[in-house]
């Protein structure tokens, strides 16, 4: 069984830069408070240092 990870979206990504809201965008992360859970991968975990100042990750 493959690891997985839940992200959720806890800061609004108004006033950021367009490349940090297509990663939101590409993870899933429409609204706030909205929960993903991904599979624990290289990619993801790429992206999610991208946007970790506005979303908060449990393993």
């Amino acid at each position: 069984m493959e690891k997985t990870i839940t992200i959720k979206l806890v800061k609004s990504p108004i006033g950021y830069p367009k490349n940090q809201k297509d990663t939101l965008k590409a993870l899933g992360l429409t609204k706030m408070n909205k929960q993903v859970t991904k599979v624990d991968n290289e990619a993801i975990r790429g992206m999610i240092k991208t946007v970790e100042h506005l979303v908060c990750v449990t393993e």
